[in-house]
């Protein structure tokens, strides 16, 4: 088990990493989700022993691994910004740790074509990085990090330069392969479609903290509070100030009723949350209606998501199939109460959709 109790990372006057606590078992898939600049790189590099911590203590199975130089650690780690030896063969690139470890010549040719063959290198182990795509070279430096059987395997978005098909293989393959080494596998992603891809754990991060940390779809569902749910949701999640009163929430002059458990709220000012998907442009039984001003409309071609001006809120809707409407055109707007949000004066959540009614 990786453990970080309380760590956290200054510089100057900068807070980069702000009291983290977190518990990360081996074997398994654990994701730090973010935009950039959250604090996703600056976790791993103290994670790796690449920075120590200003504060705050580093365990590895109980023990601190604080001041121990990376070199002493089995720890790997790939960048989105691939590094590979430039006068070195691909195969030589991925055997590099191998040799340094000092492992049996016929063992390192065996694990260097394994994990050659994982990645689809086989056919390149001959040739030099700057004979390679941005995409070859990344998954050699992929490679690297698996014949090295790690402890611990940090991933900073290391699909970004592959291409789609590619992309999804590996997110289907790489946790299996690293689980079962054993080891504790980070991956940094600003992308909450991908963690839900990935599984396993994610720990959302806003500013050098982590919000939440826990089961990657039960972070997505039950977001602990409004940071949390900003940051995993793609497209944007969908908010405005609304208004309780008794069995009804005010937004501005429409009126949402409210089921029975809803309604046991204190009466007050909330913020209302609604995933995209979530809000319809076509009328429907029993759904509450509320009104927004077109921006603009994108078609991929089997959705359409259609951006407005909601309470003077951005919100989008995301629909099926193909929509067409004029900017600046006011249309209603339609979603059934219980798959709200809402959150308190101070952000925190209290309360999820009734589907997901504790």
């Amino acid at each position: 088990m990786l453990e970080l109790a309380g760590v956290s990372k200054r510089l100057g006057n900068e807070d980069h990493i702000r009291d983290v606590s977190l518990k990360l078992e081996r074997g398994s898939m654990n994701i730090l989700l973010g935009p950039t600049l959250s604090g996703k790189t600056s976790l791993m590099r103290l994670m790796a022993g690449l920075d120590q911590p200003t504060s705050g203590e580093i365990l590895l199975d109980g023990k601190s691994v604080l001041g121990i130089p990376v070199q002493k650690r089995k720890v790997a780690m790939v960048y989105q910004q691939f590094i590979n030896y430039p006068t070195l063969s691909v195969y030589e690139n991925i055997a590099s740790p191998l040799r340094v470890a000092r492992v049996a010549k016929a063992s390192i040719d065996k694990k260097v074509r394994h994990a050659a063959e994982l990645l689809r290198l086989t056919e390149f182990l001959d040739k030099r990085p700057a004979e390679l795509s941005g995409g070859q070279q990344q998954r050699t430096a992929i490679a690297r990090a698996l014949v090295k059987e790690s402890q611990l395997v940090l991933l900073d978005e290391p699909l970004a330069n592959l291409d789609y098909k590619l992309r999804e293989e590996l997110r289907q393959e790489l946790p299996r392969i690293f689980s079962e080494l054993g080891a504790i596998l980070v991956y940094a992603s600003t992308e909450p479609s991908e963690a839900l891809l990935l599984g396993g754990n994610t720990a959302t991060l806003h500013q050098g903290r982590v919000t939440q940390f826990g089961r990657t779809i039960d972070v997505f569902q039950r977001p602990a509070d409004l940071v949390t749910a900003r940051i995993f949701s793609d497209p944007p999640f969908n908010t405005a100030p609304v208004t309780k009163r008794g069995t009804k929430l005010m937004l501005e002059r429409f009126v949402i009723g409210l089921s029975e458990r809803q309604a046991s709220l204190p009466d007050g000012d909330y913020t209302l949350g609604l995933r995209p998907w979530h809000l319809e442009i076509e009328s429907a039984a029993r759904l509450s209606a509320i009104e927004g001003r077109v921006s603009v409309t994108e078609i991929t071609g089997s959705e359409t998501y259609v951006h407005l001006q909601v309470a003077q809120q951005p919100w989008v809707s995301l629909s099926h199939g193909i929509r067409q409407l004029d900017v600046e055109r006011t249309i209603p707007l339609y979603f059934s109460a219980e798959n709200i949000y809402l959150f308190d004066a101070s952000g925190e959540r209290v309360l999820a959709p009734d589907s997901l009614a504790d």
